[in-house]
C-alpha cells in the first residue's frame, strides 16, 4: 500500500507481525516534507491501533535512510501567509504553533508503544538522525553519514536535545550541535549509541533479523514495557522535553545573522539550493592541523 505520490511506502507482513514504513523520495536522499511527514505519522498510528502487529521497521528507499527536512522549502512549512510571505520571516507565534504541531510527530515517535527498528544507510542527517536515535532497535551501516548540519544554519538548538543528550552523551551532543560536523557511524561504534553497527551491505538484514526477535516477544508485553521504558525516560532524562523541543527550535531558527556568518536561507534564494549547500560547505571548512 503507497501514498498517492509513492514518496512513503507502507507494507505489512501478518505473518511475521511486522510493518515497514520505507521513505522514498531518493531523488532528495529521502528528506522529507510536512506531507510526507503526516502520512508516516498515520502510518505509524494504523501499526499502533492493530493487535496483530508487533514491530514497525523504519527504513529508506535506495540505501539512504534520510536527510530530514527537505531544504528546498525551508519556512515553507510555516504556510502561506500573503504576497509578502515568501520574503518576509513567520512571526513567532506563527513558528510556535506550527513547531509545535510539527514536534509532536516525533514525541509520538519517541513514546510509540510497538517496538521500532531503524535500517539506517547512506544518511541519516537531521530529522533523518532524530528518528534514527529514536527507535528501539537501530541498525546502522559504518559508512553512514550521522550529525545535524542544519545547525550550521537554523542554529544549535534544534531538535530534542533532551534525547541528543541522553543518547549521545553531553560531549558528543555538543560536539555536533555546536559544530554542524557530519561523521561516519563507525567512528563512534565503540560509545555504543546504535544498536547494531555493521558493513553496509548487511543493513538490511540485520534489520529484519532484529525485527523478527522482537516480533517474537509477547505482543502485550511489548507494549506494557514500552510504556514502561516512556516513563522511565520522562522521569530520569526527557522531563521538560515535549516544551523546551518546540520552543527552543521556534526561538532558535528566528537567528539574526551578522555581516560575514553564513545565511543559508538568503544564499539559497539568491543562488539555489543547490549552489547554497556548496557555498555552506566551503564558508563552514575548517582544515585539520597538520601533525608537527
Amino acid at each position: 500500500m503507497t501514498t498517492a505520490d509513492d514518496r512513503v511506502l507502507f507494507e505489512i507482513d501478518t505473518e511475521k507481525r511486522i510493518a515497514t514504513i520505507t521513505f522514498n523520495n531518493p531523488q532528495q536522499r529521502n528528506a522529507y516534507d510536512a506531507t510526507m511527514r503526516e502520512t508516516t505519522a498515520r502510518y505509524l498510528d494504523r501499526v499502533a491501533e492493530d493487535d496483530d502487529l508487533t514491530v514497525v521497521l523504519l527504513r529508506g528507499a535506495d540505501g539512504v535512510f534520510s536527510t530530514g527536512v527537505d531544504m528546498n522549502n525551508a519556512y515553507g512549512w510555516y504556510g502561506e501567509r500573503g504576497e509578502s510571505a515568501a520574503k518576509s520571516r513567520p512571526s513567532q507565534r506563527r513558528r510556535l504553533a506550527v513547531d509545535r504541531k510539527s514536534f509532536g510527530f516525533y514525541h509520538n515517535l519517541m513514546g510509540f508503544p510497538k517496538v521500532t527498528v531503524g535500517e539506517i544507510s547512506g544518511y541519516a542527517l537531521g530529522g533523518g538522525f532524530e528518528m534514527a536515535l529514536m527507535t528501539d532497535i537501530s541498525v546502522i551501516a559504518r559508512n553512514t553519514k550521522i550529525g545535524m548540519p542544519a545547525t550550521r544554519f537554523l542554529g544549535p538548538a534544534l531538535g530534542s536535545l533532551h534525547m541528543f543528550f541522553h543518547r549521545l552523551g553531553p560531549v558528543l551532543a555538543r560536539r555536533l550541535l555546536l559544530t554542524g560536523d557530519i561523521i561516519e557511524a563507525g567512528a563512534v561504534e565503540h560509545l555504543g549509541i546504535f544498536t547494531d553497527t555493521c558493513d553496509p551491505g548487511m543493513v538490511a538484514r540485520r534489520a529484519r533479523y532484529w525485527a523478527e526477535k522482537a516480533a517474537k516477544m509477547p505482543a502485550d508485553g511489548v507494549v506494557i514495557a514500552k510504556e514502561a521504558f516512556r516513563l522511565v525516560e520522562q522521569s530520569q532524562a526527557y522531563q521538560g522535553e515535549e516544551v523546551a523541543s518546540y520552543l527552543f527550535h521556534a526561538f532558535g531558527t528566528n537567528l539574526q545573522f551578522a555581516p560575514g556568518e553564513f545565511n543559508f536561507v538568503k544564499t539559497r534564494s539568491e543562488h539555489g539550493t543547490k549552489e547554497a549547500f556548496r557555498l555552506r560547505d566551503e564558508y563552514f571548512n575548517v582544515p585539520e592541523p597538520e601533525e608537527p
